[in-house]
């Protein structure tokens, strides 16, 4: 496998994808003392030439807090007992990641309040001040 296939038009290369492995804070017992089975995956987003330019943006914009300011994208696994399938993990996450910013976001349509919610707003707010106003010692005039 040289791609993380996205969709069948959209991968993205291997090479450009780089993993660490660490000692994993998971399940596994005494096995996590000596076993690195953490998974960590290094990307950097912003050289990647294979995304179209509308999705990258939209993924660098809801990712941002796994963004470093070079552009590299971090995703850690840790789920697992063994690194194939931590690593696995991440690239999956990343797909997911990926294909959740192909789409768009739906542009927000503003509701209208309905003649009923404001004239039931102005009559509590007339009969708070009433209230209100009845607690106040007569003027005298």
């Amino acid at each position: 496998m040289s791609e993380l296939f996205i969709t069948p038009r959209i991968s993205i290369p291997l090479a450009e994808i780089e993993f660490r492995y660490a000692r994993s804070s998971g399940p596994g017992g005494q096995n996590v003392n000596k076993v690195n089975s953490q998974a960590q995956l290094f990307w950097n987003a912003k050289a990647n030439e294979t995304l179209p330019p509308d999705v990258l943006k939209r993924l660098l914009i809801r990712e941002r807090n796994r963004i470093t300011e070079e552009g590299v994208l971090r995703i850690n696994s840790q789920q697992f007992r063994d690194q194939e399938r931590n690593r696995r993990d991440c690239l999956n996450r990343l797909r997911q990641m990926v294909v959740e910013a192909l789409a768009p976001a739906k542009k927000r349509k503003p509701t209208r309040l309905p003649r009923w919610a404001k004239e039931k707003r102005l009559r509590e707010k007339k009969r708070r001040s009433d209230r209100k106003q009845s607690r106040r010692p007569p003027k005298e005039d």
